[in-house]
C-alpha cells in the first residue's frame, strides 16, 4: 500500500491523479478503466477540497493498494473534515428532466456506478471513503 498526504485543495488534484496513476502503471490496466478511476478520484478529491474543511484548508490522505485476487485497486480517501456520508444521499432520478432534479449528487452517483465497490465510514474523527475497481 502506498500513501499520499496532501492539502485538500483543488490545485493539488494533478498530484493526486499522478500518484494514483503511478500505482496503476505496470498493472496492465485498460485505458478505459484508468479513465473511470481518474474520474472517480477527481470527483472525490474535489469534493473533499470543496466541502470537508470549508472555509479552511485541511489534510487529505490517499491510500492506494493493489490486490492480487482478483486484480483490483483499492483507493481510500481520508480526511478530518466535517462528518459526511455521501453514500447516504439517495441517488438522483436521472430520468427526470435536468431542471426538475435536486442539485448535487450526480458525481457520487457516477462514482458508485463506475466502481465495483464504494464504502464510507466515519471512524476516529475521520471520513473514510473507499473505492474498489477490478483492473484485470
Amino acid at each position: 500500500m502506498r500513501e499520499l498526504d496532501i492539502d485538500a485543495i483543488k490545485e493539488n488534484l494533478p498530484q493526486v491523479l499522478g500518484f494514483v496513476e503511478e500505482q496503476l502503471e505496470g498493472q496492465g490496466c485498460d485505458a478505459s478503466v484508468i479513465t473511470q478511476i481518474d474520474i472517480a478520484v477527481e470527483e472525490i478529491f474535489v469534493n473533499i477540497a470543496s466541502y470537508a474543511y470549508d472555509p479552511d484548508v485541511g489534510p487529505a490522505n490517499i491510500r492506494v493498494e493493489i490486490i492480487e485476487e482478483p486484480l483490483s485497486v483499492v483507493i481510500s480517501f481520508i480526511d478530518n473534515g466535517k462528518p459526511y456520508d455521501p453514500l447516504a444521499r439517495p441517488d438522483p432520478d436521472i430520468k427526470k428532466p435536468l431542471r426538475e432534479r435536486q442539485k448535487g449528487g450526480l458525481g457520487i452517483f457516477m462514482v458508485k456506478k463506475s466502481m465495483d465497490n464504494v464504502t464510507y465510514e466515519y471512524k476516529d474523527g475521520q471520513n473514510i471513503l473507499t473505492i474498489t475497481k477490478n483492473i484485470s
